[in-house]
C-alpha cells in the first residue's frame, strides 16, 4: 500500500542528501505506477495529489496524466477538484491526452453546481486549445449572463484564452463585453479590462502578421468599439480616484490599486496613435499623476502605470513633463526596484523623444523647449548622475544608458567627464562597451577638436587595455587630420602618458607610438597652450582664469629610450613592438637633423634586432626598414645573387641612385591626412555593391531574370541568416563576382522559365570545350600547400574582390619533377574533360579552411564514410581559438542549397579556449552532407557564428565554398 500524503512528504523532508530523496521519489512511484496499473479507485485522489507534489519538487509525473482525466469525469466534487488541480499542472496545451476532456468540460460547464462550473472554467482559461475553444465558446458564453459575479468573472478569463486562440471569434464577443463593463462586482470588471486588454493585444499582433498594404489606416471591429468605451472607462477610474474608505477594495490607503492599473493599461492600448482617445483621457491622467499617495508601494505602481500611459498616448507637453517630475521623485526612493524602474522608464522615455524630435525637427526645427519633457528630464540630471555612485550594478548600468542619451552640445563636456569618472571604477568586462560609447559621444557633440583629442588620450589612459581597435583607429585619424599645434600637443601628452603608464594599456601604447614616430620631431621642441577665456552664459567673462598648459622640450635620445623601455617589457604584446619597429625607422628620418650619430646608430639598431624575430612580420618589415634607412643614406645593399643588383633592382654597373634615395625619403615621410569624406563615401558604395556582408559579393545572384512562378519555392540563403540583397530588376545589368556579365551571357538566361537564382553560386561553372594552358613560369610559393587534389579541373572558388573566376587547368605534379625548391616544370596541355571525376581510390580526409574572424578559425576535415555512397560526406569542424581570451557561447549555423541534405550534431563544447594552453581540449562539431547532384553542382556551404568574446558579442558570417570540384 503506499503512503499517505502527508507521510510522503515527512520522507521527503527528512532525507539528508539528494540520493536519498531520489530513492523516496522513485519507490514511491513504482508504488503509484502499480496502483494505476491495477485500477486502485480508492487510492486515485491521493494518488494525484502525491504527484502534484512531485511535480513541485521536478521529478517527471507523465505517467499520471490519464488519472487526472479520470479523476476530472467522477461524480464526486473532491476527487473532481484534485483532477482538475492535477490536469492544470501535469498537462500542457501539447499534451495528446487533453482532448479526451473536452467532453467533460461541457458536461461540468452545464452543471447545477457553480463550484464544479468554476472549475472547469478554470480548466479552459489555462489549457484551452483552437479546437477546445471552438467547441466550448458557447458553454462560456452562458456563463458570461450568469446571475453568479463568481461565474461571470471565471467565465470573462476562460472567455480570455478563446478569443487568444480563435480570434476570428472576437467580433462575437464584443456586445457582450460592453455589457460587462457596466457591472458592480469589482472581480467582474477587472477580469473585463484584462479581457478587453488581451483582445486588444491579440489585434495588433495578427495586425503585424498578416498586414495588408490597403488596409493600413483602417482600425478593426474590436478596436473601433473599444474606443467607444474610452469615456465610460475614464469615468470608472475617476470614480475610483473619489471614492471614499472602501474597506473591501482598499491597498495602503488606495482604492482598488489593481483595477486602477489595468484600467491604464486599456487606455495605453487604445490612446497609442489617436489623438481624440488621447484627449479624452488627458484630464483623468492628470488626476490620477496629481492625487495618487507615494507613501505606499500600491500608489507607487499606479503612478508607474500612468507614467507608461502618459508617454505611450498623444498627450500635451505639460502632461510629459509632469510625468518626467514623477520619475525624477522616483529616483530619491530608498527602494533599489522603484530607482531602477525610474531609470528604465526615462531610458525609454529618451530614446522615443529623440526618434519623434528628429522627424519633427525636420519639419519645424528645434523642438527642445523650455517646458518640453527633454528640458524636464535636463533638471533631473544631478540626481541620475549620483546614481552612478549606487553599489547595486543594476542601479548603475541603467544610470549610465541614461546619461549617454542625454547628452548633448550643452552639456557634454559635464556628461562625458562623468562617464570618464565612472569609467574608472567600471567592471572590466563594461570597459570595451564604454569606450566606444564615449566615443560616439565625442564624435558627435565634441565641441572642438583640442576637446575630442584630449577626452580621447584620457579615455585610453583609463582603458587603454579594454578598449577596441576601432577606437584606438579613431584617436589616430583625428590627430591625424588636426592642426600642427594640436599635433604637438597630443604627441607630448601622449609621452607623458606612455612614461606613466605601467605598459599594461595597450591601446594607449598603440596610438603614443605611432604618434612619436609620425610627429617626433615636435617633441624637439617646447610647448605652451594658452587657452582663451570661457565667457558665461550673459556674455560676461567668466570667473574661473583658464591654465596655460607647457611642456618642456625632449632630447632625441630620450625619447628613443622611452620607446625602447616599452618594447623591453615582458607584457608588451605584438602589435606594440611592430608599431615600435614603425616607430624606430621613422624616427631615424627625424632626427636627422637634430640627433647626434649615436642616436641615429641606436635606431639603426633597434631596427635590426628584429631580423631574426621569431615572427615573421616582424622579420620582414625590420629586413625592409633596413633597407630604406641604408637607401635613405645613399648606400647599396646587394641583394645575394651573382648579378650584383641591389634590393631595388639597380645594377652596380649604373643607375640613378639620387631617386632611390628621394623615394626612400617619401616613404619614411609622414602619412597623409586622412579625409574622412573619402572614406564614408567609400563605405558607402562599398554597403552598396555588398549588401549587408561586405565580403559575400559572392553570394549575389548572376542571372537578372525575373523568378518564374515556383521561384518562391527557391531556398535563399541570405534570407535564412537576414540582409539578403536585393534582386536586380530587368534595366539593370546583372553582375557576376563584382564586374558586369556580357549582354550576350543575359539573354538565355532570361528565356529559363524555372531558373534557379542560386545555381550560379552552389554549382561549378561550365568546364570549358578546351582548357589553357598553364603559364610556365610557376615558382615555388612557401605559403602554399601541396595539393592532394586528383588530376582534373579545379574550379576557382568565389572571389570577393570581383576577380575572374575563369576555371584554371591544374596538371599533375611529381615530386621528383618539381626540383629541390619546388619549381615545377613547364605542363604539357591538359585534355579538356567531359565533367568532373566522381569517386576513385580514397585519397585520405581533405582540409578546407572555412574562415578565421577575430581569433575564431574553423576549417573542415572532410571525408567519405561509404565507399559505395560518393554523394555522402562527414564534414568535422574543427574550431580553435587564437585570441588571448576564452570565447564563450558559440553557436555555430549553417545552410545548404536544396539540392544538398544535412545533419547537424552540437558541438563537442561551447566554450573555445584558448588554443595551445594548457590542458587545451579541441572542439569541433560534424556536418553530414549529401550532395544529389554531385559532379553537376558543388558544395557550398553558407556559415554563420555567434559567440561572447571579452563580453562583447560578436556575430560573423561566411560562405565555403573551397571543397574540392567533383568529389563534394
Amino acid at each position: 500500500m503506499s503512503l499517505k500524503l502527508r507521510d510522503l512528504i515527512r520522507q521527503v523532508r527528512a532525507c539528508k542528501t539528494a540520493a536519498e530523496e531520489r530513492a523516496v521519489i522513485a519507490k514511491e512511484s513504482a508504488m503509484i505506477r502499480t496502483a494505476i496499473r491495477e485500477e486502485q479507485e480508492q487510492y486515485r485522489h491521493r494518488n494525484v495529489a502525491k504527484l502534484l507534489f512531485m511535480h513541485m519538487l521536478g521529478y517527471p509525473t507523465h505517467f499520471g496524466q490519464l488519472e487526472c482525466m479520470k479523476l476530472i469525469a467522477s461524480p464526486h466534487f473532491p476527487e473532481k477538484r484534485i483532477g482538475y488541480l492535477g490536469m492544470m499542472l501535469l498537462l500542457s496545451e501539447q499534451a495528446d491526452v487533453l482532448m479526451l476532456a473536452t467532453n467533460s468540460l461541457k458536461n461540468d460547464l452545464n452543471s447545477d453546481n457553480r463550484f464544479v462550473s468554476g472549475l472547469a472554467l478554470c480548466a479552459i482559461g489555462n489549457l484551452a486549445t483552437a479546437d477546445m475553444s471552438r467547441d466550448l465558446a458557447p458553454e462560456v458564453d452562458k456563463h458570461l449572463k450568469a446571475a453568479s459575479p463568481y461565474l461571470r468573472k471565471k467565465a470573462c478569463l476562460a472567455i480570455s484564452r478563446c478569443l487568444v486562440k480563435c480570434p476570428d471569434m472576437v467580433e462575437d464577443f464584443v456586445d457582450r463585453v460592453v455589457t460587462l463593463l457596466k457591472d458592480r462586482s469589482h472581480g467582474v470588471l477587472i477580469t473585463v479590462v484584462q479581457l478587453m486588454t488581451q483582445v486588444l493585444i491579440s489585434d495588433m499582433q495578427n495586425r503585424e502578421e498578416y498586414e495588408d498594404e490597403d488596409d493600413e489606416d483602417e482600425e478593426s471591429p474590436a478596436r473601433v468599439a473599444f474606443l467607444k468605451l474610452v469615456p465610460s472607462l475614464t469615468k470608472l477610474l475617476r470614480n475610483l480616484l473619489n471614492v471614499g474608505y472602501s474597506p473591501d477594495h482598499e491597498i495602503g490607503g488606495v482604492s482598488d490599486p489593481f483595477l486602477q492599473v489595468q484600467i491604464l493599461t486599456l487606455l495605453r492600448l487604445l490612446g497609442t496613435n489617436n489623438e481624440k482617445a488621447s484627449e479624452e483621457m488627458n484630464d483623468v491622467l492628470s488626476q490620477v499623476a496629481t492625487s495618487t499617495e507615494t507613501s505606499k508601494n500600491a500608489g507607487n505602481a499606479i503612478l508607474y502605470e500612468a507614467v507608461q500611459t502618459i508617454m505611450a498616448v498623444e498627450s500635451d507637453d505639460g502632461l510629459r513633463v509632469l510625468a518626467v517630475n514623477i520619475l525624477g521623485r522616483f529616483l530619491l526612493n530608498r527602494d533599489n526596484n522603484i530607482r531602477y524602474v525610474a531609470l528604465n522608464t526615462l531610458s525609454r522615455c529618451v530614446v522615443d523623444a529623440v526618434d519623434d524630435s528628429d522627424d519633427e525637427e525636420a519639419a519645424e526645427g528645434d523642438t527642445d523647449g523650455p517646458k518640453s519633457a527633454s528640458s524636464a528630464l535636463q533638471r533631473h540630471r544631478s540626481t541620475i548622475v549620483d546614481c552612478l555612485k549606487d553599489p547595486d550594478i543594476s542601479i548603475r548600468m541603467r544610470a549610465l544608458e541614461l546619461i549617454y542619451h542625454l547628452v548633448n552640445a550643452q552639456n557634454v563636456r559635464d556628461l562625458t567627464g562623468e562617464l570618464l569618472n565612472y569609467l574608472v571604477l567600471c567592471p572590466r568586462e563594461h570597459r570595451r562597451d564604454m569606450c566606444t560609447r564615449v566615443l560616439r559621444v565625442v564624435e558627435r557633440f565634441s565641441p572642438d577638436d583640442r576637446w575630442r583629442v584630449d577626452t580621447l588620450i584620457t579615455m585610453l589612459t583609463i582603458a587603454g587595455r579594454e578598449c577596441s581597435p576601432d577606437v584606438q583607429a579613431a584617436t589616430i585619424v583625428y590627430i591625424g587630420r588636426s592642426t600642427e599645434d594640436l599635433r604637438a600637443y597630443a604627441t607630448h601628452k601622449l609621452l607623458k602618458a606612455i612614461r606613466d603608464d605601467d605598459g599594461s594599456q595597450r591601446g594607449l601604447l598603440v596610438v603614443g607610438v605611432w604618434c612619436i614616430g609620425e610627429y617626433g620631431d615636435l617633441l624637439l621642441q617646447d610647448y605652451t597652450y594658452h587657452p582663451t577665456p570661457s565667457v558665461g552664459p550673459d556674455g560676461t567673462p567668466a570667473d574661473d582664469e583658464p591654465v596655460s598648459i607647457s611642456f618642456m622640450a625632449i632630447e632625441p635620445a630620450d625619447v628613443v629610450i622611452t620607446v625602447e623601455n616599452v618594447t623591453k617589457k615582458h607584457s608588451c604584446p605584438i602589435e606594440v613592438k611592430e608599431r615600435a619597429l614603425t616607430c624606430f625607422a621613422k624616427l631615424s628620418d627625424r632626427f636627422a637633423d637634430y640627433a647626434e650619430t649615436e642616436t641615429l646608430d641606436k635606431l639603426h639598431k633597434l631596427v635590426k634586432a628584429n631580423r631574426s624575430s621569431h615572427s615573421l612580420e616582424m622579420q620582414l618589415r625590420s629586413c625592409e626598414y633596413d633597407a630604406l634607412l641604408n637607401a635613405a643614406k645613399g648606400i647599396k645593399m646587394s641583394d645575394g645573387n651573382a648579378g650584383g643588383d641591389d634590393v631595388f633592382g639597380m645594377s652596380n654597373g649604373g643607375g640613378d641612385m639620387s631617386a632611390i634615395k628621394a623615394a626612400a625619403k617619401e616613404a619614411l615621410a609622414r602619412m597623409p591626412v586622412v579625409d574622412l569624406k573619402v572614406i564614408q563615401r567609400k563605405k558607402a558604395a562599398g554597403m552598396e555593391s555588398f549588401g549587408d556582408d561586405g565580403a559575400d559579393d559572392g553570394d549575389k545572384p548572376a542571372s537578372n531574370a525575373a523568378p518564374a512562378a515556383g521561384g518562391d519555392s527557391l531556398l535563399d540563403l541570405e534570407n535564412i541568416f537576414g540582409g539578403a540583397p536585393a534582386q536586380p530588376t530587368a534595366s539593370q545589368p546583372a553582375k557576376q563576382n563584382g564586374t558586369a556579365a556580357p549582354k550576350e551571357a543575359a539573354a538565355p538566361e532570361s528565356a529559363k522559365s524555372d531558373v534557379d537564382l542560386l545555381s550560379d553560386i552552389f554549382s561549378a561553372p561550365p568546364v570549358p570545350a578546351a582548357a589553357p594552358i598553364a603559364p610556365a613560369s610557376g615558382g615555388f610559393d612557401p605559403f602554399s600547400s601541396m595539393s592532394s587534389q586528383p588530376p582534373q579541373n579545379t574550379i576557382a572558388p568565389i572571389d570577393i574582390f570581383g576577380g575572374s573566376n575563369a576555371p584554371v587547368a591544374t596538371p599533375p605534379t611529381d615530386p621528383l619533377q618539381a626540383g629541390l625548391f619546388g619549381a615545377a616544370p613547364v605542363p604539357a596541355p591538359v585534355a579538356p574533360m567531359a565533367s568532373a571525376v566522381v569517386g576513385g581510390p580514397d585519397k585520405g580526409p581533405v582540409k578546407v579552411d572555412a574562415f578565421t574572424h577575430q581569433g575564431l578559425s574553423v576549417s573542415f576535415e572532410c571525408t567519405k564514410p561509404d565507399t559505395w555512397n560518393k554523394q555522402k560526406s562527414l564534414l568535422v569542424a574543427h574550431i580553435k581559438n587564437s585570441s588571448d581570451a576564452p570565447i564563450y557561447g558559440l553557436n555555430l549555423q549553417c545552410a545548404v542549397p536544396k539540392y544538398v541534405t544535412m545533419t547537424m550534431s552540437p558541438p563537442t563544447s561551447t566554450t573555445v579556449p584558448v588554443t595551445g594552453g594548457s590542458n587545451t581540449k579541441n572542439v569541433t562539431q560534424t556536418i553530414e552532407v549529401t550532395n544529389t547532384m554531385l559532379g553537376s553542382k558543388n558544395l557550398m556551404l553558407k556559415l554563420k557564428v555567434g559567440f561572447t568574446l571579452k563580453g562583447a558579442k560578436v556575430e560573423h558570417m561566411a560562405t565555403c565554398s573551397g571543397f574540392p570540384a567533383g568529389e563534394y
